[in-house]
């Protein structure tokens, strides 16, 4: 199935971008047939803001950026916030969310009390939609005085989906030096240790509780 745009200008470079260096490895995107909020409702794994850059040509593309990913390895949602240096120039915020969205509605984040910033839905894949705007100094400044951004987009029952992404960590990412190789290759690591950790408490939970089951109609058939 081809990728589909949904009004991407030239100047756009969200199909692009999204995956320069996002870590999303092993991760997949939460279905949009959930029920609403449902994405919201997924128990996240542990995860930080952090910043990775990489040259490609003539221009040095950083993203700071942050991956809210489910104990069942589904992506809930990711923020970037693209800085692209040489030839071209150009910032850019991005939503990344499920498919199944109103794509008219777009995308909101907001922070903490503040006016709301609406992202236009730009790309469309089999099993993602980004949403993007101008990367502004003054969305920048409001998240590095903030405690919570709160990215909202409306699902296909028309039911927003509100998701909290906190912003403890955001202002040293942002301006601190970007994660090397090995770094990332740690953290990789340790996400799949952790996930896989939580795969296999749930599946022993499922064998306890089958367990059981069989236990009580055994005991009831003996009485």
């Amino acid at each position: 199935m081809p990728d589909r745009m949904l009004s991407a200008s030239p100047s756009k470079l969200a199909g692009l971008l999204v995956g320069t260096a996002t870590l999303l490895a092993g991760a997949t995107f939460a279905h949009a047939q959930n029920a609403p909020n449902a994405q919201a409702n997924q128990r996240a794994m542990p995860t930080e803001w952090f910043k990775v850059c990489t040259d490609q040509g003539e221009n040095e593309i950083c993203n700071t950026q942050y991956s809210l990913i489910a104990e069942t390895r589904q992506l809930i949602t990711a923020i970037n916030l693209i800085d692209v240096k040489g030839k071209v120039n150009q910032k850019v915020v991005q939503a990344v969310v499920p498919t199944g969205r109103v794509i008219p509605a777009g995308v909101q984040i907001k922070i903490d009390g503040g006016q709301p910033v609406t992202l236009n839905y730009s790309v469309c894949f089999p099993n993602r939609c980004i949403a993007e705007a101008e990367l502004t100094d003054t969305l920048v400044n409001s998240m590095k005085r903030g405690g919570q951004m709160v990215v909202t987009s409306i699902n296909f029952q028309r039911q927003p989906n509100p998701i909290p992404i906190t912003l403890s960590g955001f202002t040293d990412a942002f301006e601190g030096p970007p994660k090397a190789q090995p770094e990332l290759a740690q953290r990789q690591q340790e996400l799949n240790e952790a996930l896989q950790k939580q795969a296999e408490e749930r599946r022993k939970k499922f064998e306890d509780a089958q367990n059981a089951a069989k236990q009580s109609a055994g005991d009831a058939a003996a009485q």
